[in-house]
């Protein structure tokens, strides 16, 4: 199985980020991916990073990359992970919105809402706060291009929101840190575990 680990945005998107500036999305989800793909690594699983470059790289050449390793491998053995961090506004200031949450595309494949569900239970199991639409449901269906236009099954996380203040708190201490880091791998994992049956 190829894991693509995609970090969200680049160095260019400067306005996402804590009011405070002690988060900035880009850079945490790049050494949060980075980290993911280094411990799948060393348990001898195919991980690597989407996006290695810091500028913004379009999502048409984000998906154009996962579709291109999907032709050589086969989408049934590919996966996609796209790292995030949430947003309850745009303008600067502290929101009451806060969890973390997994989303597929409006047209999910089975495999996208399996990858989505491991996901959940894995982040569940690290103690942290959820978010779901409705009970018993583990995604958010969203029109996003990630999940939309790939081949493959394909999940955007997000891991909290950078405009609450106990979820920043949260993602910037190293206990937060480790379990953003370990609910994507250990979540991971048991996906393909669960597909290789």
């Amino acid at each position: 199985m190829i894991i693509l680990i995609d970090n969200g945005h680049g160095i260019e998107t400067i306005c996402n980020g804590s009011p405070d500036g002690r988060l900035k999305e880009y850079k945490y989800a790049r050494e949060i991916a980075a980290e993911v793909v280094k411990r799948l690594k060393t348990m001898d699983y195919n991980a690597q990073q989407l996006v290695t470059e810091e500028k913004d790289i379009s999502l048409g050449t984000r998906c154009k990359r996962v579709n291109d390793i999907c032709k050589h491998f086969g989408k049934t053995n590919v996966l996609v992970v796209s790292i995030h961090c949430n947003a309850a506004g745009s303008d600067g200031k502290w929101r009451d919105a806060r969890g973390w949450q997994a989303c597929v595309s409006l047209n999910a494949s089975a495999r996208s809402k399996q990858l989505a569900s491991y996901l959940f239970d894995s982040a569940q199991a690290q103690g942290l706060k959820m978010r779901s639409p409705k009970p018993g449901q583990k995604w958010w269906p969203q029109n996003l291009a990630i999940c939309r236009d790939t081949d493959c099954a394909a999940v955007l996380t997000e891991s909290g929101f950078m405009d609450n203040k106990q979820d920043v708190e949260f993602l910037l201490s190293d206990k937060g840190r480790e379990a953003i880091i370990n609910l994507h791998v250990e979540g991971i994992i048991d996906y393909i575990k669960s597909v290789s049956k």
